[in-house]
């Protein structure tokens, strides 16, 4: 009778973690728990397409997501700050995962006034425009996953194993596609979602946008006169944005208008079509 309890009770536990509710916050995120999650876990997604991470509400739908969920991975974007802990008090069961554990943040550049350089602001939550930070995202989710769901472990282990090679690769292509651009080589862009990319490869991103705010004319007047001196040859802007003050600036200067977004689902082509554009304007 014993042995037949203890049986029931693991029937029964292996039957609550056939598949973990896993609920992301950003679409990037979202590709990576599937890449190492695979049919063992449903994710839902919090920002939809198109969406700013700055300032999303949840949708009822998603709240009741959230009540389902296991694990909550979380990255660090805004939204989380007023969201997660409401999400902990909904569903106190479910586990809170920082998946950028382990990463050193960066500044992100603020304009303090018209006779000042660019200053370190508040820390950019945009991780996951690097391979290297990708990496350490990775390793977060597979020990969450091992964690919650011990009996897919080895599942997970060759997918995340599986998964590190990938961004390898994506790494080595990236460093082939910019090999002949110069360190320190300054790129435009409209929202400073681009630090981490940068860093790595030894870029300088150059905002017009930041937190959240246009240039006023002044200030305008200085962008637009050091992108000259620095022969921007392109303005990268995100469909979550308006692109007004960007185009503004690209008929001053004559120059192209990119849209590029760090919030894609397709990440590894996302940032290789990111770094081409660059390198491209270097010929």
């Amino acid at each position: 009778m014993k042995k037949l309890l203890i049986t029931l009770i693991f029937v029964a536990q292996s039957a609550l973690f056939a598949q973990i509710n896993a609920v992301v916050s950003i679409l990037p995120e979202m590709t990576f728990v599937k890449a190492i999650g695979g049919e063992h876990v449903h994710t839902s997604l919090m920002v939809q397409p198109g969406d700013e991470p700055e300032n999303y509400e949840p949708k009822p739908s998603q709240m009741k997501d959230v009540m389902k969920a296991h694990v909550y991975f979380a990255i660090g974007v805004e939204f989380e700050e007023v969201w997660l802990k409401k999400f902990m008090n909904q569903n106190k069961n479910m586990i809170v995962v920082d998946v950028t554990k382990g990463i050193t943040k960066i500044g992100m550049p603020t304009f303090m006034d018209t006779h000042k350089k660019m200053e370190e602001g508040h820390k950019d939550p945009h991780v996951w425009t690097s391979p290297k930070e990708i990496k350490i995202i990775a390793l977060n989710i597979y020990n969450a996953l091992a964690d919650v769901d011990p009996a897919h472990q080895s599942y997970y282990k060759a997918r995340y194993d599986a998964f590190l090679a990938k961004i390898d690769s994506v790494d080595q292509q990236l460093k082939e596609i910019l090999k002949d651009v110069p360190h320190g080589t300054k790129f435009m862009v409209f929202h400073p979602a681009w630090g981490y990319f940068a860093k790595e490869y030894h870029l300088t991103q150059f905002p017009i946008q930041v937190e959240g705010k246009d240039p006023k004319p002044k200030m305008l007047a200085h962008i637009i006169d050091t992108a000259k001196k620095e022969h921007i040859k392109a303005i990268f802007t995100q469909p979550e944005f308006s692109d007004h003050v960007a185009n503004v600036i690209a008929k001053e200067l004559n120059i192209r208008v990119i849209k590029a977004t760090p919030l894609a689902a397709n990440w590894s082509q996302n940032l290789i079509n990111f770094a081409t554009s660059i390198a491209k304007d270097q010929r």
